[in-house]
């Protein structure tokens, strides 16, 4: 259903399901998908959304990058299935460098006044709490929480399952299954409760756990843990992740805390 106050650009192609609301503006180079709802007042260009969306009224998708080098070619925004877009959030669509494209995954939530930039990635299942503003080229990893009011570098990573607390800010990349607090948001502990939803067993966790502790360690720079770690710990995916994590980072990852600032495992179940 196509309200008949909506703005439609003959180019734009929308599943026969869809519904757009009153006052609706949809630019050129849109495809809505089956059962995705824009409900008023969005404006929509350049944007491909999946199938059982939700937009809400006066987000802004598609629209152009702020970045100066840009000079209108013809980039876009991807969005998967069954992500959450709430009001008045802005995605813009990628500046010309990599693949052109700034991509939000399924089942995300982008709550109020969010903003992504250009050519950032959000994984599956993201979600960005009100006013959380991404620099561009960021890539937020499956799973992770990121809490309101809280901005970020461009270029940076924010692993998966992750948590950062509200009003935080970075430069440096934030550690996969880690919980951040502060300005910026130095790891306090290791994310058990998206573990735990995930299924993740309490051995591994446990190990998970030691690994983190020893990367936080002041004992250890760096190197020096991860060799600890290797050695010590038995190995699991998602230690071998933190390890990929922090040898591939460009910026740096934010990993120092008081030793009294980190939350350990030892009283779980």
């Amino acid at each position: 259903m196509i309200d008949k106050t909506a703005i439609i650009h003959p180019s734009a192609q929308i599943a026969p399901d869809a519904i757009i609301g009153p006052y609706v503006v949809i630019g050129e180079g849109v495809k809505i998908g089956s059962g995705t709802r824009v409900i008023s007042n969005a404006h929509i260009e350049f944007a491909e959304i999946g199938k059982n969306c939700t937009i809400s009224p006066f987000a802004t998708i598609g629209s152009e990058p702020q970045d100066l080098g840009y000079k209108g070619e013809p980039t876009k925004v991807v969005i998967g299935d069954e992500t959450i877009i709430k009001e008045n959030v802005t995605i813009h669509r990628g500046a010309a460098c990599g693949d052109f494209t700034t991509r939000v995954g399924s089942k995300c939530l982008l709550m109020v006044g969010s903003h992504v930039a250009h050519n950032c990635v959000l994984e599956d299942q993201v979600i960005l709490a009100n006013l959380v503003t991404l620099g561009g080229h960021v890539h937020v990893g499956f799973g992770a929480f990121v809490g309101g009011m809280s901005v970020f570098h461009q270029n940076i990573r924010i692993g998966s399952m992750s948590i950062v607390s509200g009003f935080s800010a970075s430069r440096q990349d934030i550690l996969p299954y880690s919980k951040g607090e502060g300005r910026p948001p130095v790891p306090r502990g290791i994310n058990v409760i998206a573990l735990k939803r995930r299924g993740v067993p309490l051995e591994v966790r446990t190990a998970v756990n030691e690994a983190f502790k020893l990367l936080i360690s002041e004992e250890y720079n760096t190197s020096q843990a991860i060799e600890k770690i290797k050695a010590e710990i038995p190995t699991n995916e998602y230690i071998e992740t933190m390890i990929e994590f922090i040898q591939s980072s460009k910026r740096g990852v934010l990993l120092k805390s008081h030793k009294s600032g980190h939350e350990s495992l030892e009283s779980e179940e």
